[in-house]
């Protein structure tokens, strides 16, 4: 089940909602919430929800063997045993699989390179037949893994380090990992964050609103946006690259783009939006990305909850910038490419953004900052560079895609295929590019405000009226226009993406499939 899904929008979330409210008690809002996560989750693959409870149960152990153990070294055989567990099982259903095609394609080469030598001709004739496919069963990849396995281990390592209390409820803390607003692709929410809210939230009016808000944005971003531009992306990138010109080429990975970010954050959004209906307080997962400076920049405004995931966890722990900074960044940058995906070009596209890190940090960072246009131009020519080696499992296609965006397939610079693209959705990508920019933040700076008493906004939401929590927003006051246009603003959006979705057979989360 995915969000941008009819099922969902018309059937699952509205009787979610209608019995989350039904019921006044946090105690019973927890259970309903519970009961649906872990329906949704079932929904595709009933038989990976016990490896999810089984994960969580296991850990809710741990973590109170950890906090009630006396000695450090029994604390840390805690951690130690709760961190393989999680990242075994991670790395068993994820990584296996390329791990058994690395060491055969390597056993094969090896192999043949024995058969050239005389003495070591049969050890290389073993080598060549040698697969450890064999060995190890296929296994399909459990939805969302990646995101409840660092969950995870964030709830883990925080209660080692004294940072939170172990969760005296397993059912609190399955909670916490299985909630479906966040379950399948974040964002990657931290169990600090929202410790208090699982026993003591409380949906306001302008939480609830607000909530509606984001979650018609973000359902916007995904159908209107990403599915559309992931259409056109899909029809240039993945035929036969070697005849794309070089406008073609650029054409399409600029769509790629567009649709990658949309994608992602607009599951971020919906995310984050019903969350808030629900009086959880999410994170920020995105920030205009695209307008960054720098790539360091980028990465601080893109998949903001993994890059501090890996800041907190690793990259610190490490030595962070005290020692070792190279090594420590190297490890990080080779974890962020794999946590993507169990393929080489996305180590490679991981490395790739170490070098560029690196770059910017030891050589050309603080004059970079100082020119201005320049340095978005080079960022965003970076990202976009990079997205290639992402779009490729297959490094030869990536690496033929890069000889047609910088013309040495001998193609030419334009033909009639890229016109023909470029002109029939040339809308589409202007209203992918103003969408990249903080314009809608910066319309509402211009919209006038009315204060209105502050103790309007935190009143119990069944003693106000529809129209009194449809005043209501995080900036505290919105004027009469302010409400009107949020109001249709939402109707629209909500509306067309239904429409749209109605017999739309492209419809792809891309960040599920890690």
């Amino acid at each position: 089940m995915v969000f941008a899904s009819l099922f969902f929008l018309c059937v699952f979330f509205p009787v979610f909602m209608i019995l989350y409210y039904i019921f006044p008690s946090i105690k019973w809002r927890n259970a309903i919430l519970l009961i649906f996560s872990l329906i949704f989750y079932s929904w595709g693959e009933p038989k990976y929800i016990f490896l999810m409870v089984f994960t969580v149960i296991l850990n809710y152990f741990l973590g109170l063997a950890i906090q009630s153990s006396k000695s450090k070294k029994s604390r840390k055989g805690f951690l130690i045993l709760a961190l393989a567990v999680s990242l075994g099982s991670l790395g068993f259903f994820k990584y296996s699989g390329f791990v058994a095609q690395t060491v055969t394609s390597v056993s094969g080469a090896l192999g043949g390179l024995f058969e050239k030598i005389p003495f070591l001709r049969g050890t290389g004739e073993a080598l060549s037949a040698f697969n450890l496919g064999n060995y190890i069963p296929k296994v399909a990849l459990p939805i969302g893994i990646s995101f409840y396995t660092f969950q995870i281990i964030s709830y883990i390592i925080d209660v080692y380090r004294g940072n939170v209390k172990a969760q005296k409820s397993p059912f609190k803390l399955l909670l916490y990992i299985s909630s479906f607003h966040q379950l399948i692709a974040g964002p990657i929410v931290r169990y600090d964050h929202i410790a208090e809210e699982i026993d003591t939230r409380k949906a306001t009016p302008v939480d609830i609103w607000t909530g509606i808000e984001r979650f018609a944005v973000g359902l916007a971003k995904k159908v209107v946006v990403a599915n559309l531009c992931g259409s056109v992306a899909s029809s240039i990138l993945g035929g036969d690259i070697s005849d794309t010109s070089v406008v073609g080429a650029w054409f399409g990975i600029l769509m790629f783009s567009i649709q990658i970010y949309f994608d992602f954050s607009a599951y971020s959004d919906m995310a984050i939006g019903m969350g808030r209906m629900c009086g959880f307080h999410y994170h920020e997962n995105f920030n205009y990305p695209y307008v960054s400076r720098t790539v360091s920049e980028f990465w601080r405004r893109w998949h903001i909850s993994l890059g501090s995931f890996f800041r907190d966890y690793v990259y610190i722990p490490m030595g962070g910038n005290r020692r070792h900074q190279l090594l420590n960044l190297f490890v990080v940058w080779m974890l962020t490419g794999l946590w993507h995906g169990a393929s080489w070009n996305f180590v490679v596209w991981g490395l790739y953004y170490f070098v560029f890190l690196v770059l910017e940090k030891f050589i050309y960072g603080k004059v970079l900052q100082k020119i201005p246009v320049i340095n978005n131009i080079y960022t965003l020519a970076v990202v976009v560079i990079g997205w290639v080696f992402f779009y490729y499992t297959d490094f030869s296609k990536a690496i033929e895609m890069l000889k047609s965006m910088f013309g040495l397939n001998g193609n030419g610079v334009f033909d009639a295929f890229t016109k023909a693209h470029i002109l029939n959705n040339i809308f589409l990508f202007a209203l992918g590019v103003v969408c990249c920019l903080p314009v809608v933040p910066a319309i509402k700076k211009l919209l006038p405000k009315r204060e209105l008493p502050q103790e309007e906004y935190y009143e119990d939401f069944y003693e106000h009226s529809v129209e009194d929590y449809i005043k209501i927003d995080q900036s505290n006051s919105r004027s009469k226009l302010g409400l009107i246009l949020s109001g249709v603003t939402v109707f629209v959006l909500m509306a067309i993406s239904i429409i749209m979705l109605v017999g739309d057979s492209y419809n792809p989360f891309l960040y599920f499939r890690f």
